[in-house]
């Protein structure tokens, strides 16, 4: 996939300049170490024009990130929100996908950051996981032990955990790992949190061994709007495949149901389940069908 052309323009430490040029330093330590911090956002083409959807919260989990790491954020949130509009706007991009990085300058050492950097680009990016069920699978990885990272914050090098895991998922056939925590617990996805559906009620694990993803909370909004019960549970594996469905969501993903785990199909059809619900019901909130939680 081609993510920028010669006339693609990013936004660079406060300028727009075009991305075939831009550069970095091969000695940051970003590079090395994977230490910077990141955001997925989305634009959607609504009647209202290109809106992002929930860039307020998006910018304030990047900072978030920043902090809990230890990296310096000296950006002003405002401002980055005009240059995401400004980005969209000069790159001609209405339904597109955003990506906020904050990285950190040269330094070999192990040491908190001192010089970072901020840089914003978008492109056409359809769902993430595709518009249909997808076949998933119980990972060998497993979610770090929060003892040993943050893993609340959306850090760089937090992403090699999901390279592995989606990469043994693919190489087995499948579309998709499903990771447990160091004790056996369901986590999340590689890049998506997970929700089941058993009697008539949604299930999803609880913070502490996640990422809190933002989608994940509008997930819980609309159960609020529509009143289907939902409740943060540990439950293990086999829990997960003697459901009666299940669901991903994130920001790239949005909300994609879950056919199968290890091969084991789901009695219930997705268009009869809650998941299948609150797809349509987060598609009307992004497009502004439902005016709520866009940030203009």
């Amino acid at each position: 996939m081609n993510y920028y052309n010669d006339q693609t323009l990013i936004y660079l430490n406060g300028e727009f300049v075009k991305a075939a040029k831009a550069t970095t330093d091969l000695y940051g330590q970003s590079l090395h170490y994977g230490y910077a911090v990141f955001e997925g956002i989305r634009a959607y083409n609504t009647q209202n024009g290109p809106r992002i959807f929930k860039a307020d919260e998006h910018y304030e989990r990047l900072k978030k990130s920043c902090e809990l790491v230890h990296i310096p954020y000296p950006f002003i949130k405002e401002e980055l929100i005009d240059a995401t509009y400004s980005i969209l706007s000069k790159n001609k991009l209405k339904d597109a996908y955003i990506r906020p990085l904050v990285y950190c300058g040269p330094n070999m050492s192990l040491t908190r950051a001192e010089q970072v950097n901020i840089m914003i680009c978008a492109w056409e990016w359809g769902a993430y996981l595709g518009d249909k069920q997808i076949r998933a699978c119980v990972s060998s990885f497993e979610r770090p032990n929060p003892k040993s990272i943050m893993v609340e914050a959306k850090v760089s090098g937090h992403y090699v955990n999901s390279i592995m895991a989606t990469s043994e998922a693919k190489s087995k056939g499948f579309d998709e790992a499903i990771l447990l925590d160091m004790k056996g617990f369901v986590a999340e996805a590689p890049g998506a949190n997970i929700f089941i559906e058993k009697d008539g009620r949604l299930l999803t694990p609880p913070k502490g061994n996640i990422l809190p993803g933002i989608t994940r909370e509008t997930v819980f909004e609309i159960c609020r709007s529509l009143e289907i019960e939902v409740a943060e549970q540990h439950f293990t594996a086999e829990d997960l495949k003697s459901a009666d469905s299940a669901f991903l969501c994130g920001t790239a993903a949005e909300i994609i149901g879950i056919a199968s785990i290890d091969d084991e199909i789901y009695p219930l059809s997705w268009h009869e389940s809650l998941g299948s619900v609150i797809q349509q019901h987060y598609k009307n909130l992004v497009i502004e069908k439902d005016n709520f939680g866009v940030i203009i």
